[in-house]
């Protein structure tokens, strides 16, 4: 493809050079850079790619896309524009066939859900006979093909490739998460969504955004953007979701579990194994538990719908529908106690999981969590989330999650520095995760229940730069298997 007719959709402040020249690549990363690529240099939080233009070119880099020209210019073309991270989702999705045109691609955003929406979406029209990708926190796939994610949603032009490879296999839809870095660094620009989903706001990723009304309108962006024939379904029990759709262009829907809205679901009975539930005057049973993963069901069967799918096959196959690994993941002991591991990394999600227990213990048993906070990221909700743990349950261990780059104590202190003296009666505090886990299981009795929170489907824990094999189930299988 001509560098011409990659720059169609963007507006250049200055282009020196010829745009007459082929192009076999695109990339940010200098370190992929191979002859006849164009290289985009984006501005990002670690690392400027301006720095790297000329390495980039000493790789036989064709063509530039940059916001700063060089004071010393190469024999390549150079393409100015105001901003690289805005534009290079436009060139992406044109050099890889403007895939989204091609199949229909559903976003979820939101604090919490995202991943369980996007799977069971992807679960869903699987079963229903569509070919489907998916793009998520957990995995990528594409159809049954398993492909390793290390972001949320990942860059402008490894999604594009993604989304390309999807429609080369003949996939009719596609179902990803979106994330609030995600739509800020603009790595969904280009891309043409058929709905949108809003599942919750609370407060996280404040590190990167720095106040709430900044992570709150990153996602707002999401809903901005969607085009008229497109729709927007938002949770009516949130009270962030109307602002989201404050100037949608797209038909807005609504889910709720607790007041009027277009689709709506009540809990009829509950159990560790699951639910029945009315959805929409419908009885089902489904593979679930907690008032929270009723939420995001409902916006499974609300995306469903929009999309033109019965209610009757819908619910069909949603009773078949399982939980997502890492997400109210039960593991039973030989003595009768149950361990539940869950990726709950914020406050609210922690309130959401415990709420869930403790609609099924009915008060028949205790709980006992166990608990950290990650490395290197919002510290304001570490004592949140020590209070939310100690408030709902029993006992409480608070230890190490994935430290990075941070001392695991000073995580830890900064937890407990949110609890008073009454409060600290209920809690201990260990370092090592799996003597944390392994401690929990010894105060267990029968009847009772672990959540063992924070890290979910995660297999490693990162310490100073280094992912060491760590997964929570393992490890009280492990235990369990010692008895």
């Amino acid at each position: 493809m001509t560098l011409d007719q990659l720059l169609k959709n963007i507006k250049p402040i200055l282009v020196a050079g010829s745009t007459a020249v082929d192009i076999t690549g695109i990339n940010i990363d200098s370190r992929k850079i191979m002859p006849g690529h164009l290289f985009v240099a984006i501005k990002g939080t670690q690392t400027d790619g301006h720095q790297y233009i000329e390495k980039a070119i000493q790789s036989g880099a064709a063509a530039i896309l940059c916001e700063d020209l060089p004071t010393q210019q190469e024999d390549v073309t150079y393409i100015q524009v105001a901003s690289t991270e805005d534009a290079v989702g436009k060139v992406a999705t044109l050099f890889y066939g403007d895939p989204t045109s091609k199949l229909k691609l559903v976003g979820v955003t939101g604090t919490n859900g995202k991943t369980t929406i996007a799977t069971l979406l992807y679960n869903m029209f699987r079963k229903l006979g569509y070919k489907c990708g998916l793009l998520s926190t957990v995995c990528n796939y594409i159809e049954d093909e398993q492909l390793p994610t290390s972001h949320t949603t990942p860059d402008p032009i490894e999604l594009n490739q993604l989304l390309g490879k999807m429609v080369d296999a003949g996939c009719e839809y596609a179902f990803m998460e979106c994330s609030s870095h995600a739509i800020a660094q603009k790595r969904i620009g280009g891309l043409k969504f058929t709905g949108g989903i809003f599942t919750n706001l609370t407060r996280d990723h404040l590190d990167y955004h720095k106040t709430f009304e900044n992570y709150r309108d990153a996602k707002k962006a999401f809903f901005d953007s969607l085009p008229k024939g497109a729709f927007a379904i938002i949770n009516a029990d949130d009270k962030n979701g109307s602002y989201m759709v404050q100037n949608c262009k797209a038909t807005i829907k609504t889910y709720s579990t607790r007041t009027m809205a277009d689709f709506m679901a009540k809990i009829l009975e509950c159990h560790f194994e699951g639910m029945y539930l009315d959805i929409d005057r419908h009885e089902v049973g489904v593979q679930f538990i907690g008032k929270f993963n009723v939420s995001n069901l409902l916006a499974v069967y609300g995306a469903a719908v929009m999309l033109g799918e019965k209610t009757e096959d819908i619910l069909v196959v949603m009773s078949t529908l399982k939980s997502v690994n890492g997400r109210l993941d039960p593991v039973r002991s030989p003595e009768g106690f149950t361990a539940i591991v869950d990726y709950a990394h914020t406050p609210d999600a922690l309130e959401n999981v415990l709420n869930a227990i403790h609609e099924v213990l009915n008060g028949k048993g205790q709980v006992i969590t166990v608990c950290g906070a990650g490395g290197n990221r919002d510290k304001g909700k570490r004592p949140l989330m020590a209070q939310e743990a100690v408030k709902q349950s029993d006992k409480v261990i608070i230890t190490s999650d994935n430290p990075r780059f941070e001392d695991p104590q000073d995580i830890i202190n900064d937890m407990l520095a949110g609890l008073d003296k009454q409060q600290m009666k209920k809690v201990l505090s260990i370092v090592d995760r799996k003597e944390a886990i392994r401690t929990a299981c010894m105060m267990a009795k029968k009847g009772d229940v672990i959540l063992v929170a924070g890290k979910g489907h995660e297999d490693y824990q990162e310490i100073k730069g280094v992912k060491h094999h760590f997964d929570d189930k393992e490890i009280l299988r492990d235990i369990f298997a010692e008895h």
